[in-house]
């Protein structure tokens, strides 16, 4: 019911500054302060303030100003869905660029809230236009507006006449009052929401036309690369520049917080100076610490568990789970031109708000005079909600006196950049007389101590920082009768962490996944059959039923294959995952089919679901079979994609599907939803067909 009440909250703001952007153009609303219309031929705009912005051009290209960053999800694509359902527009007539970063309203990517969020005011706003268009050529043919259809971007009279919306914007800007209504459509009439759709911009991004901000030459930026420390926060103590600098392209040699910054002509030669540099460094605070330690740690941080019921029986469980990178496709990369009164960066944000106010503060400049550029991202999923390489960038750039390009490598990324959490986990299963009487899950997590300005060498890395973790076992997914649960946290300085895909989900159920699975096979059931008669809520019995039907559940497998099953709820969602694995080569075992299935509300673009449990199914396996960091001695062991052993294609199901189902309502949230779902039927393919019960993760470890 709390969830319900956030989210109907949040249409509810953006909806009121969806209509103070239209409120210039004659709504029934009051005009709102400060909420323009700057030409005459645009039909639906307001200020840099609002949520949303909507124009129409005369050469008949819809533009909506989006206050969110593509980072691969394809959130355009989704929006230019729901512009295009509203006005009748060709999709193919909308633009999606992305905003820079305004100074009020709501620019956050995450959560798996941007389709939640955006799907009423997107729908309003359209709408809105779509009824002055059609009242100014009511204006113009003399004709009752409600005789006149919209359709590929043009007005239709019922004579045949057209006109596009285009050739409209000048009279219908001057509309105060519309003839038709601003509603936007039933469910039922919808022609381009719910229908599977290639994404907008995928032919830019399969033959380069789609910009990064590795591709931009803005401001003539240099490129530039830093020499880090080879253990986490560890500080330079002295720096020998002279060879560097006498090699041919280079232009500076910087020393910031982080590390030694090296500007050049190239990125060649940038890399070339900075293995010429000589430094010595200072270790990093946890430079005697390595994975053994945190999990010593970590194991005595769990709290203890609630007295459980008398006359019950217990069994209990731990488990634990391993560092793991985000290890974006795109490497991090941020342009800067910092001058004395003025500051202008480009790269790719979730959260840019928040990075103009700390950008400002580490360069000493007042947050009006940061311009943040948005641009797209190649990968994020939680990465991009901070701002290290722009904020190092703008520290580079002020001390440099010139603009730069700075370019993160991927050793850079995995090595000195944010990652998931390790944590521990604690879960006692209390029964009597066949049943689940309790359940009790402690967790500990090792969190960030800042230690001065920053964990990274002295950069506070600004971030949008996630809520509180949730109480394991409080959502009462399943009814297990009494739920407890507590979080502990060993604080570690210096050791980067961020909000990985599924952020606290992905271990606290997936590990509560498993432990339904065994109880199940405690108590002589199927895990299935199990998880139907103890699951509360009819939407999550509806996708388990799904995949278990789709999925075959139960068939005959060969010896060393098995099936796994799970359940997760969230964003106003469900999911259900069944897995198939293949353990007769033990050292590489691979998942050879997965079968999902989502009750996500209302779907705006099935394709674009699909795509996103994919990704999801891929998470899954990566981080139960084979993906984490090692800590050796205050360092990152992992550099590479080469040791960082995420999934590659050879490990990826031979089958997937996906299957949505289609239950109407409020669109809920996706993009993080499938992965604890996916991890648990991994992990759970694997006990069954090992006939273990593995406790440690990624098991290769």
């Amino acid at each position: 019911m709390a969830e319900l009440s956030r989210r109907r909250f949040m249409v509810y703001t953006l909806a009121a500054s969806t209509l103070t952007v239209a409120a210039p153009l004659g709504c029934d609303a009051p005009t709102a302060a400060g909420a323009t219309a700057r030409r005459s031929d645009v039909v639906v705009t307001g200020t840099d303030d609002e949520m949303l912005v909507l124009e129409i051009t005369r050469e008949n290209r819809v533009v909506v100003r989006l206050p969110r960053v593509e980072v691969g999800q394809g959130v355009t694509t989704a929006v230019a869905m729901m512009i295009a359902e509203e006005l009748d527009a060709r999709l193919t007539d909308v633009d999606i660029p992305l905003a820079e970063a305004r100074t009020r309203g709501n620019q956050f990517t995450g959560g798996s809230s941007s389709v939640s969020s955006l799907y009423g005011p997107a729908r309003n706003l359209a709408a809105t236009a779509r009824a002055r268009l059609v009242t100014a050529a009511a204006q113009r043919w003399h004709l009752p507006a409600r005789v006149l259809r919209t359709r590929d971007t043009t007005v239709v009279a019922p004579d045949g006449r057209t006109a596009t919306f285009g050739s409209l914007t000048e009279s219908a800007a001057r509309v105060r009052r519309p003839r038709v209504s601003s509603k936007p459509k039933p469910a039922s009439r919808h022609r381009v929401i719910g229908h599977p759709t290639p994404r907008i911009d995928a032919r830019d991004i399969v033959t380069g036309r789609a910009r990064y901000t590795g591709d931009l030459t803005a401001a003539g930026a240099k490129p530039t690369v830093v020499a880090r420390p080879p253990t986490l926060g560890g500080k330079a103590v002295s720096v020998d520049d002279r060879a560097a600098r006498a090699l041919p392209g280079v232009l500076e040699v910087v020393r910031i917080p982080g590390g030694v910054a090296v500007v050049a002509e190239s990125f060649h030669h940038a890399f070339e100076a900075r293995d010429a540099l000589k430094i010595t460094w200072a270790p990093g605070p946890l430079a005697r610490l390595s994975d053994a330690g945190i999990r010593s740690r970590l194991r005595a941080a769990v709290p203890p568990l609630a007295a459980p019921p008398r006359g019950s029986a217990q069994w209990e469980a731990r488990f634990e789970f391993a560092f793991v990178s985000h290890a974006p496709m795109e490497v991090l990369t941020a342009v800067a031109d910092v001058r004395a009164h003025r500051a202008e960066i480009w790269f790719s944000s979730q959260s840019p708000m928040d990075a103009r106010e700390v950008i400002a503060s580490t360069v000493g400049l007042p947050s009006s005079a940061v311009r943040v550029h948005v641009v797209r991202g190649g990968g994020s999923f939680g990465r991009r909600l901070n701002h290290d390489a722009a904020i190092e960038a703008a520290l580079i750039s002020k001390k440099a006196r010139r603009p730069v390009k700075l370019m993160w490598s991927r050793a850079d990324d995995i090595r000195h950049g944010r990652m998931r959490p390790a944590s521990q986990h604690r879960i006692r299963v209390s029964h009597a007389h066949g049943r689940v009487v309790a359940f009790a899950h402690a967790t500990a997590s090792v969190s960030e101590a800042w230690e001065g300005a920053s964990v990274q060498g002295g950069i506070r890395g600004g971030s949008v920082t996630a809520a509180a973790a949730p109480v394991p076992s409080d959502s009462g997914l399943y009814n297990f009768g009494t739920l407890s649960g507590d979080a502990g946290s060993v604080e570690l300085a210096a050791i980067p962490l961020g909000a990985w895909r599924s952020v606290d989900s992905g271990t606290v159920r997936t590990a509560e996944e498993i432990v339904v699975d065994e109880t199940a096979r405690a108590l002589g059931q199927d895990p299935v059959a199990f998880r139907r008669t103890t699951l509360r809520s009819k939407a999550v019995r509806a996708v388990l039923d799904k995949v278990a039907t789709a999925g075959h559940w139960g068939r005959a497998l060969p010896e060393g294959q098995a099936q796994g099953v799970a359940v997760h709820e969230e964003y106003g969602s469900c999911v259900a995952c069944l897995a198939e694995i293949d353990v007769t080569d033990p050292k590489n075992p691979r998942v050879t089919k997965v079968v999902m299935a989502a009750d996500v509300g209302t779907v705006v673009n099935p394709r674009g679901l699909e795509a996103q449990l994919m990704g999801t199914a891929i998470d899954g396996i990566s981080t139960i079979l084979r993906a984490g960091l090692h800590i050796d001695r205050g360092a990152v062991r992992e550099g590479s994609y080469a040791d960082f052993r995420y999934a590659r294609q050879r490990h990826a199901p031979l089958r997937f599907e996906a299957h949505i189902l289609p239950t109407g309502g409020a669109p809920g949230g996706a993009g993080e939803l499938g992965v604890p779902a996916a991890a648990g039927a991994v992990a759970n393919a694997y006990a069954r067909a090992t006939g273990t019960a593995p406790r440690r993760f990624p098991l290769d470890f």
